[in-house]
This record gives C-alpha cells, structure tokens and sequence, in this order.
C-alpha cells in the first residue's frame, strides 16, 4: 500500500478541506503534513459550516484515523478553541486526532515576533497573518524550537529560556508586549487541552500502518506557488507545500507515495503580499471574488481574483508529480459570456511558457479567450448534464496540462462534487 498526497497547485485556497473530506471515506488514515493554523480549511455540509486550522479535514466522516504530522506548527490556544467547537458540535475527536511529537509549537512571543518582524519590513511587507507561523519555523530550521514531545520533559524550564531570548529581541525593536500576560494565559489553558490527546511517534506510526496496508491520504495546506523554495519567493510560507513535503511533514520514503491529487480553482486567487500575473483590478475580478465568497476563511482578508494561469500550473503539475486534477470552484464563472485562461508569459517582448525564476516585473500573461457556458451548474450531478462550451473548458485545460481532471466541484456542499468516469 502506498500513501497518497492532496494539496494545492495556485496560491493556496483551492478548497482542499472540502476535496479530503469527499475522499475520506476510501482512507483509514487522513494525516496532515505542513502548515500552520494560518492556513482555514473550510467545509460545508448538512446545512452547517466548519473551519479547521490544524485538525486534518478527515475528522468528519467515519471513525478513521487523524495525524497532525510532524511537519505541522501547532498553537495550542488556537488548537483549543478549534477542538472544543467541534466538540460543541458533537464531533468526538480524542480517540480519533492522534498529534506527533515532533510537531513544533508555537509560543505566544511568537506572534509578537512576526507583527514586530512584519512592520520591520515596512513597504516589502510579505502580508502575513500574524500567526506567529514564520518565526516558529525560523527556529526549527535554527535548532532552538520547541517541539510537542518537549511538553513531557522539563517544559516550563525549556520555554523560560526560550521566552527570555524572544523578550530581548523585542526589547531591541522597542516592540510593546504589554499583552503577552494575556495572550500566556490563553496559551497555556491551550496547552491544558492539547495534553488531553494522544502524542505519537507519528512517523512510526504511519510506516507500521502502512505495512499493514491502510489506506493513508497525507493533506497539505497552503499551495504550491507558495512553497518556500518553489513559489514566488519572498512572498511565500514558511514550509514545503510541495509533494516532496509530504515525505518530510511525515516521515514517508518517495518510493511510498502513490496518487498526487493536485487541486486548482478554475480561476485564480492569492491572498497578502506578491505578485499575481494574471490578477483582475475590474469589474470581472470583483465579481469572482463576491460569487467565490473569496475571503479568508480564518482572516477575513479579501483574496485578489484572476483569471486562471496555466504557465503557473503547468510549474507546480511538474514540481509535484501530479496523478489526477481536481478543479474547483467551476460554477463561479456560470455567468461569464467568455473566459480566459493564460497560456505563456511575454517577458522582454518574448513569449515563455515555462514559469521564470522572477514574475515580480515585466510579465505580462498572454491569454486564450473559451466560450462561456451561460448555464447554472449548481443543482448538476452527473457530468452528462454539463453543458458542451464547460465540457470544452475541460477538455482544453487537460490538454494543455497533459493530466485528467478527474474531480470537478460546483458548489461548497459535499453533494456538489462530480467524480469523472
């Protein structure tokens, strides 16, 4: 048995909580592998909504298996709120959410390091959310972190340490931490909630299920263009968001990995700081971002809005070994009279169709202009309903990116999901 991967091949919010929560019942394990609770996966079904930050979106359906994974950063206030709201709903996790010890923890200093470091860069501002995400992962990679299995062992003496570096750091920026009594409250009554759950050894824990041929899907967060060493630096996260993450974020050798489900919107959106190709400033990028409901599901941010980008795609499609395309979001563009998706990049008056190290300045997208379909797909069920100009669409993004689009979704609710023969 191998271990399959789903993630995100724009700028993050693709709706991979929706798509792993469609696919969780073919899966005895649903483990998440980067990211932070800056990243909301939100998913609606049965007449509710629900917005997960660090609980992997398999939590829902059947009694499977959840891991967060070492790759993941974990604020314990933020983990407590997120779990007792689905524990008010009726969703029973603790036998169910197992958490890795080597998962890294994010203090409360450092969220006031990130707004201090944030403003620090004045006009290069990278828009981040102020999670504290950044600088916890700065200090994974500088070897002075604190993980979850430290919580077992002499914590409060390891994170006085720590707490008393940051505190003279943000001394030095002059940065007001009146708050932090505050905010430590908070975090340690998280801590309190946290401890109540199972700590793994997650990357033998997955390995040995493996072995015994469960069904694994391993569930990123943020996308591919936001990939620390592949997406449009500096203006991404702080992790690999990338396929080869999955193996990093768990534990998993190459040779495990089975299908990459990669997931794409059928226009485009990023949210914060960067540059964005094929962005709308019209009337057309507002209308995607109020019939997309293109807000972020954990900030609120409004989420720039353009037209689709495969040069883009096409990058992370490569970048991930992708398997099978699931396309979201198609009944956004149910009322356009024509589409347009980019197919190269004029840089220097010259056309490219492979994504270049810099798309900051001096590109301009090139597009194809498609038939729209005019038609409310919505209420649709079965692909033999789709209208021809959308089933044209289809066909055209599949040949250019040379993978099948086997999942279309056209609308928030599970029911809303197509699966392509």
């Amino acid at each position: 048995m191998k271990i399959d991967i789903l993630l995100g091949l724009q700028w993050g919010d693709e709706g991979k909580g929706k798509i792993v929560d469609v696919l969780t019942p073919k899966y005895n394990i649903v483990a998440r592998f980067q990211g932070g609770p800056n990243a909301g996966h939100t998913l609606e079904f049965e007449g509710k909504k629900y917005v997960l930050r660090s609980v992997p979106s398999g939590i829902f359906q059947g009694k499977n298996i959840n891991i967060i994974g070492n790759g993941v950063v974990i604020d314990p206030s933020l983990f407590k709120e997120e779990v007792e709201a689905l524990e008010t709903s009726g969703h029973d996790l603790k036998k169910r959410l197992f958490i890795s010890k080597k998962a890294h923890l994010i203090l409360p200093t450092h969220r006031f390091l990130d707004a201090c470091y944030e403003a620090a860069k004045g006009d290069k501002k990278i828009g981040t959310t102020g999670k504290g995400i950044g600088p916890t992962y700065t200090e994974k990679v500088n070897r002075s972190g604190l993980r979850v299995g430290d919580i077992l062992h002499n914590f409060d003496e390891k994170y006085e340490k720590v707490k008393k570096n940051h505190l003279r750091i943000l001394q030095q920026y002059e940065f007001d931490d009146s708050a932090l009594p505050t905010v430590e409250k908070a975090w340690f009554e998280g801590l309190k909630k946290l401890k109540e759950f199972e700590f793994i050894d997650s990357e033998h824990y997955i390995n040995q299920a493996i072995k015994d041929n469960k069904k694994i899907l391993a569930e990123g967060a943020q996308g591919t263009m936001l990939d620390i060493d592949f997406g449009s630096y500096p203006y991404v996260t702080s992790s690999n968001t990338i396929s080869a993450g999955a193996c990093l974020g768990l534990g998993v050798a190459p040779q495990k990995i089975g299908e990459v489900y990669g997931i794409f919107k059928a226009y485009c959106t990023r949210v914060g700081s960067g540059p964005f190709p094929t962005e709308l400033f019209d009337e057309v990028g507002d209308i995607l971002r109020q019939k997309g409901f293109e807000f972020g599901s954990v900030t609120g941010r409004p989420r720039r809005c353009g037209w689709l980008d495969l040069v883009a795609l096409r990058y992370a499609i490569m970048i991930n070994g992708v398997t099978q395309l699931i396309m979201m979001k198609s009944d956004v563009l149910d009322t356009f009279d024509t589409i347009k998706a980019c197919v190269a990049y004029k840089i220097d008056g010259k056309e490219k169709t492979d994504f270049p190290f810099d798309i900051e300045e001096g590109v301009t997208p090139i597009y194809k202009e498609l038939t729209g379909w005019k038609t409310d797909m919505t209420k649709m069920r079965s692909e033999d309903k789709f209208p021809q100009a959308f089933n044209d669409y289809v066909a055209f993004i599949e040949k250019e990116l040379n993978v099948p689009v086997r999942i279309i979704s056209i609308g928030p609710d599970r029911e809303q999901t197509i699966m392509r023969k």
